[in-house]
């Protein structure tokens, strides 16, 4: 019989919010960007799952933003998530950079930081 506490728990979980925009409010197709820090998490975590969801910001300007975005995001082993974490922000620092964002969301175990 198989059971449950048989198994080992993943208990991270790391998110990474991959905009649909570019320029903080010009529309792309964020595909590309999507694959790749879904490469990035499986390489590091051995898998991950993407979700598309609708995000609502006010940007610097003092505007509302909507826009598409994917959440992609690894269940790990805490040992797993101290190891690559750097790795998984400096894949954030890196987007936001080309993708001329004023911040990229990076979810760990629940807390929120904006990149």
């Amino acid at each position: 019989m198989n059971k449950l506490s048989a198994l080992v728990p993943l208990k991270s979980k790391i998110t990474v919010y991959v905009p649909a925009t570019v320029s903080v409010d010009q529309e792309i197709d964020n595909a590309a960007y999507v694959e790749r820090v879904a490469r990035t998490l499986s390489a590091c975590f051995g898998g991950a799952t993407a979700s598309p969801v609708r995000g609502y910001w006010v940007s610097d300007s003092g505007e509302l933003v909507k826009e598409s975005t994917t959440m992609v995001f690894a269940y790990c082993s805490t040992a797993d998530a101290e190891k690559y974490i750097d790795d998984v922000v400096s894949l954030c620092y890196e987007l936001k950079r080309e993708m001329g964002q004023e911040a990229i969301a990076l979810e760990y175990n629940g807390e929120m930081y904006f990149i």
